[in-house]
């Protein structure tokens, strides 16, 4: 089949990636379906070519046209801040990126905030747009422990139930912004692929706007 008539999907590794392809199924396309040691990548059907990669690398293969659409969540959009267009919210991957603190926590505002977080431009957007002077410790995994060891006096993260916060003693005292998956697409590739993107597109929004 001519390439040109070929639509690359970057998909992300994961139970997200995993809700997609049954959206895309049930949409009428031949969805992607991982192997089960994780170890195939690039899978193939119905004129789409379909690939596992990072979450967070998503946004790159589709901004360097390596891949013409993908889908990610919208923290990483909102953190990396990509030259693609956001075509849909797949209302997939549900949940908030949130300000969390150990119980009792008082924020004294004459002191420098000390934040940890993965989301560092989210956080810094956030905090700056209250006036609120901050000092910020990237993260990259676990970052509940920094406000229990004192590294930090709160945390920026992802919160689905809250049930990690309350296991470790912290709880929710902001919300930042809302989060779910989002149907992202290349500029070059939306403007030469663009009735089979808009086709995909329209189809999956059949099935994730329900």
């Amino acid at each position: 089949m001519d390439d040109r008539r070929i639509l690359n999907l970057a998909l992300p590794k994961g139970r997200l990636g995993e809700d997609v392809c049954a959206a895309l199924s049930d949409a009428g396309y031949c969805a992607a379906q991982s192997d089960g040691d994780g170890r195939k990548l690039i899978f193939d059907g119905d004129g789409i070519r379909y690939f596992w990669v990072k979450p967070s690398d998503v946004p790159v293969y589709v901004e360097r046209g390596a891949a013409d659409l993908g889908v990610c969540g919208s923290d990483i959009l909102l953190e990396s801040e990509p030259d693609v267009y956001e075509l849909a919210d797949l209302h997939r991957g549900v949940c908030r990126i949130a300000v969390a603190a150990k119980k009792g926590f008082r924020d004294d505002p004459g002191k420098t905030l000390c934040v940890a977080t993965k989301f560092k431009n989210v956080a810094r957007k956030y905090f700056d747009s209250a006036g609120r002077q901050t000092d910020i410790i990237k993260l990259n995994g676990s970052i509940e422990l920094a406000p229990i060891l004192g590294l930090s006096d709160v945390i920026v993260d992802i919160v689905e139930t809250g049930a990690t916060l309350r296991d470790n003693g912290l709880e929710v005292i902001a919300d930042v912004v809302p989060v779910s998956a989002r149907l992202i697409a290349n500029k070059s590739a939306y403007k030469f692929k663009t009735d089979l993107i808009k086709a995909l597109q329209a189809a999956i929004q059949t099935v994730t706007e329900r």
